[in-house]
C-alpha cells in the first residue's frame, strides 16, 4: 500500500479466523522471532487445543510449517498472505486515525471491516489515505464537518 510496497492481493485463505491466526503468527515472529501455540492462544484468548487445530489446518493449506513443541514459521505463501493482511489492517487504521477516532473504536471497526473489504475498494482507501496525508487542510475540513454532525 502507500507507505510500503504491497504484494498483489493474494488469493483469499479459507476463513476470517485463518486470517486472524496468520496476522498473529506474523506479528509474533516479528516481535519475538518465533510463534508458539501458547503465545497465539494467549493473544486470541482461546484454548491451546483450538490453536493447535487451526495451525494444523494452516499447515495443510501450505501457509505454515509447524513442528509440535517447537513452534511455527510461515511458508513463502503464508508470509505473502500475512503481509497483505497486516498492510490492509495498517491502512484502514491509518485512515481512521486521520480523523481522530479513538483507538478502541478504530480497533473494533478495523477488525470488522478488514476481512470484508475487496481489493478494488482497498485500493481506493490507499489512494485516499495517500492524498489525505499530503493534505492536512482537507483533513481539518472533514473533521470540522464531522464535529458539526451530531448523528
Amino acid at each position: 500500500m502507500s507507505k510500503k510496497s504491497s504484494p498483489s492481493e493474494p488469493t483469499r485463505v479459507g476463513s476470517i479466523a485463518m486470517e486472524d491466526y496468520l496476522e498473529q503468527i506474523s506479528e509474533l515472529i516479528e516481535l519475538k522471532g518465533y510463534a508458539r501455540v501458547i503465545d497465539i492462544a494467549e493473544r486470541l484468548t482461546i484454548s491451546q487445543a483450538s490453536v493447535t487445530n487451526m495451525v494444523k489446518k494452516l499447515g495443510a493449506e501450505g501457509l505454515v510449517n509447524y513442528e509440535r513443541y517447537r513452534g511455527m514459521t510461515l511458508t513463502q505463501r503464508g508470509e505473502e498472505v500475512a503481509t497483505y493482511i497486516r498492510q490492509r489492517h495498517e491502512l484502514l487504521t491509518r485512515f481512521l486515525e486521520l480523523f481522530g477516532i479513538d483507538d478502541t473504536t478504530i480497533y473494533d471497526d478495523v477488525e470488522g471491516m478488514e476481512h470484508h473489504i475487496s481489493g478494488p475498494t482497498l485500493r481506493v482507501f490507499d489512494a485516499l489515505v495517500a492524498e489525505l496525508e499530503k493534505s492536512p487542510e482537507m483533513v481539518k475540513r472533514v473533521k470540522k464537518k464531522l464535529k458539526g454532525d451530531h448523528n
